[in-house]
């Protein structure tokens, strides 16, 4: 047998296209590579035609004489740097909506479907278009209302960061000034400019910082009386003269001033518990009324009756022509009575407690006096109530604030004893007053801003802040012409503020209007 292996061995050498057992030849690993690249192009081109039929882009067709293998692999290379130098954006899963941005991706892919389905159905019948439309309409809805989408033509489908956070309620941002639109000076309520600072200031040295009395207070005749520790003073508006009125014992102070409506007499509710009368024309004390066992922190005249509040939480009505001034005490208060106030037409008396209550007292038959038992009672405060102001031409609205616990403004109908209004100021409000040539309120504050708020009334929509105190703003008065007010603050300052001129287009129209009147004689000529 050995000799028909030789001979097979032999045949095999000899045979050209058999497969040797050494290394392939030169023109064999050519043919074998060629055949790889073609077939790996192959490949590429179908990955390339695959991955832009899916994204939507056409492949790119070859061009005759050009060569796009040089493109291809630029198209395929990815960029080492952001272009533009710039950061990666990367999306923020916590503030992003997932199922909005799910419903807007695929809403386009959805609507082309559904016009090749309409298209389609088109041809069949017109009834089946309408439905197709209907059944479109109704599932677009559906999946709008199922994701809470609500209208998604203005909505982001990624969200890069969370929104910055609010600031807090008492940070001053210091380059408000720089991009303020609003001039420095002044602030435009609706069809006038409101002057933001003060137009005066008058230092107060020694001015208490109590926030039951009531140590400040504007005449008719341009006086504003103010007390200072022991002493009062009258500093004349128009001329500018200071005089000092009277001086108490040491330990004794004033606790309340108060003037009358016309003429120079001047209240004054002292720390022991009596009420002076004053005539400050000729620097005179007329009578000391008794009536209190505790000081006298609040004044109010009507004609020549004056009611005073004191500490013991009693309210004295007394009658400054009589021999026998006390007509009668009433007994509505619990604590300190801070604020009263007559009405502008004379039947009510507002009173404001510690007690946190607000009493209404109405004025008796005869006019002199009050009841003993208040008409309305009002315990919607959850603080203090010292500031009440009555509206100049609604002679029924009362308005009252709060202290620090209530911050809150309120505003009462004495006729049915209801309550039409609240609105939180923010800060504690120390006083109040209404304006007399527009419908507007003016309030003072404490912590944090010390400022004084112009309110516009009855919607309470705030027109400025006038602010320059340094410590909270305890007393307010108008000047008789009512286009001015005073404010005394703890910072010990008077600072006067022309926050209620008259506007002079207004004046210019009042007075173009009487001239264009004819005369009788005139007008019966024709």
């Amino acid at each position: 047998m050995s000799q028909f292996n030789f001979v097979s061995d032999l045949q095999n050498a000899l045979i050209m296209d058999g497969e040797t057992r050494g290394p392939a030849p030169r023109w064999k690993k050519k043919l074998e590579a060629s055949l790889n690249g073609s077939v790996n192009t192959t490949r590429s081109v179908l990955s390339v035609s695959y991955n832009t039929s899916f994204s939507g882009v056409q492949a790119p067709t070859k061009t005759p004489g050009k060569s796009s293998e040089g493109k291809t692999k630029k198209s395929n290379t990815t960029p080492s740097k952001t272009p533009g130098g710039g950061d990666r954006f990367i999306p923020n899963r916590a503030a992003t909506n997932f199922e909005l941005a799910h419903f807007l991706v695929n809403k386009d892919s959805g609507d082309k479907s559904d016009e090749e389905n309409d298209k389609a159905t088109s041809s069949n019948s017109n009834e089946s278009n309408v439905q197709a439309s209907a059944h479109k309409g109704d599932r677009q809805k559906l999946i709008s209302e199922v994701a809470q989408v609500g209208d998604s033509k203005g909505g982001r489908i990624l969200c890069y960061q969370n929104k910055a956070p609010a600031a807090p309620e008492t940070h001053n941002n210091p380059l408000k000034v720089v991009y303020s639109i609003k001039t420095p000076i002044s602030t435009k309520s609706g069809s006038r400019y409101i002057p933001t600072t003060s137009e005066r200031i008058l230092d107060a040295p020694d001015f208490i910082n109590d926030y039951y009395l009531n140590l400040m207070d504007w005449s008719a005749d341009n006086i504003v009386a103010v007390a200072l520790g022991s002493c009062v003073y009258l500093w004349n508006a128009q001329t500018g003269n200071i005089e000092q009125l009277t001086e108490f014992e040491e330990g004794d102070y004033a606790g309340s001033l108060s003037w009358i409506q016309e003429g120079q007499i001047l209240a004054i509710g002292n720390s022991t518990g009596a009420v002076e009368l004053w005539d400050c024309s000729k620097v005179k004390r007329l009578r000391v009324m008794d009536g209190h066992s505790a000081r006298v922190g609040s004044l109010a005249w009507n004609s020549f009756l004056v009611s005073s509040g004191s500490r013991d939480g009693t309210i004295v009505h007394h009658d400054v022509r009589a021999r026998e001034h006390k007509l009668s005490t009433l007994s509505g208060h619990t604590q300190e009575v801070c604020g009263l106030k007559w009405s502008t037409d004379f039947k009510y008396l507002a009173s404001g407690g510690n007690d946190n209550l607000v009493n209404v007292w109405s004025a008796v038959s005869g006019g002199v006096g009050t009841a003993t038992d208040p008409l309305h009672k009002f315990n919607d405060h959850q603080a203090a109530v010292r500031a009440l102001a009555w509206c100049p031409w609604q002679p029924s609205t009362l308005a009252s604030g709060g202290g620090t616990a209530d911050r809150c403004i309120k505003f009462w109908n004495v006729n049915n004893g209801t309550l039409m209004k609240s609105v939180d100021s923010k800060s504690q409000v120390c006083a109040l007053l209404f304006s007399r040539h527009y419908k507007e309120l003016i309030s003072a504050h404490g912590f944090a801003n010390n400022q004084l708020t112009i309110w516009k009334y009855p919607t309470m929509v705030k027109q400025a802040d006038l602010t320059g105190h340094t410590s909270r703003v305890l007393q307010m008065a108008m000047s008789p012409d009512g286009s001015t007010v005073i404010s005394a603050g703890a910072d010990e300052t008077l600072r006067l503020w022309n926050c209620f001129a008259p506007d002079p287009l207004a004046s210019k129209k009042a007075v173009s209007t009487s001239k264009g009147k004819q005369s009788v004689f005139r007008q019966s000529i024709r």
